[in-house]
C-alpha cells in the first residue's frame, strides 16, 4: 500500500499476505515518508541509533495517523527470550510482544533482523517477535508460542508471517555464528568463502515454528540490505534506522 502524507511525502506499508481473521490488522513499515535525515532518511521509528528524536517523534506520530491507532508499544529489544504483555504494565528489555486487547498494537524494530508475526486463526490474540540470531537460537520462537500456549492457544492454532529481513545471499557469518547453530539449526547455514558461511534467517525461523508445532507459515518476498530504496540495513550501511514490523486487534 502507498499513501501520500506529510506535506506530500511518500508513504509506504507492506501488508501481510496471510489469511488471518477479519479482525486482524498487520503491516511492516518501509524507509519511504518521515522527516529523518540522511543517514536515518526518512521514516526511521528507531529512537535509539543516533536519529533526531523531535523527527523520530514526528514518524512515529504519522505512522499512528496513517493506521488511525493509538501509539505503539515499542520494546527495548534485547536480542533475548523475554515476552511481555503489552496490556500490562513491564520494565526492561524484550523481545515478543504479546496482546488479547484490541486496539493494544505490539511492534518489533528492525534493519536486517527477521520480524515474526504470531495470531491465533480465530483472532483473539496476536504477537510480534524480534527475530535476530541469537534470540531465535535461544528459543524466542518457543517462548512466544509458549506464551500463547498459556492463554489456551496450541501451536497447531496459530498462523505466522515472517516481514522483511536480511536474505541468505546478503548475510554472511562467521564461525561464532555456526557454531551457536548446532544441530537441526545448521541447517540454515549454506558454505561461502572459507570460514564463513551465509545464513537463512527465514529457514532459521521456519525450522523453529515447525519444531514448535506451528505450520501455516507465510513470508514476505524481501531483502531488506538489497533494497536501500526501500529498506534500512544495519549490515549495509551501518549507521541507519529502523522499520517496524505491527500487529493489533481492531477493536471495530
Amino acid at each position: 500500500m502507498v499513501a501520500v502524507g506529510m506535506a506530500g511525502r511518500r508513504f509506504e506499508l507492506i501488508r501481510p499476505d496471510w489469511p488471518a481473521a477479519a479482525r486482524i490488522r498487520a503491516c511492516s513499515t518501509t524507509r519511504a515518508g518521515g522527516v529523518s535525515s540522511a543517514p536515518y532518511d526518512g521514516l526511521n521509528l528507531g529512537d535509539r541509533v543516533g536519529d533526531d528524536a523531535a523527527a523520530v517523534q514526528a514518524n512515529r506520530r504519522v505512522l499512528a495517523e496513517q493506521l488511525d491507532i493509538v501509539a505503539p508499544v515499542w520494546l527495548e529489544q534485547v536480542h533475548g527470550t523475554r515476552v511481555v504483555d503489552i496490556a500490562a504494565w513491564f520494565d526492561g528489555g524484550a523481545d515478543a510482544a504479546i496482546t488479547s486487547e484490541p486496539g493494544c498494537v505490539c511492534a518489533v524494530m528492525t534493519a536486517d533482523c527477521l520480524p515474526i508475526l504470531l495470531t491465533d486463526c480465530a483472532g483473539t490474540t496476536v504477537a510480534a517477535v524480534h527475530g535476530g540470531w541469537r534470540g531465535l537460537a535461544a528459543g524466542i520462537v518457543e517462548a512466544a508460542t509458549g506464551a500463547f500456549a498459556a492463554r489456551g492457544i496450541a501451536p497447531d492454532a496459530l498462523l505466522a508471517w515472517l516481514g522483511p529481513a536480511i536474505g541468505p545471499a546478503a548475510y554472511e557469518v562467521g564461525p561464532e555464528v555456526a557454531d551457536a547453530l548446532d544441530g537441526q539449526d545448521a541447517a540454515a547455514l549454506a558454505p561461502g568463502r572459507p570460514g564463513h558461511w551465509q545464513l537463512d534467517l527465514y529457514a532459521l525461523a521456519r525450522r523453529r515454528l515447525v519444531g514448535a508445532g506451528v505450520a501455516a507459515i507465510y513470508a514476505a518476498d524481501a531483502c531488506t540490505l538489497a533494497d536501500p530504496s526501500r529498506f534500512f540495513s544495519y549490515r549495509r550501511d551501518g549507521v541507519c534506522g529502523r522499520q517496524a514490523t505491527l500487529v493489533w486487534l481492531d477493536g471495530g
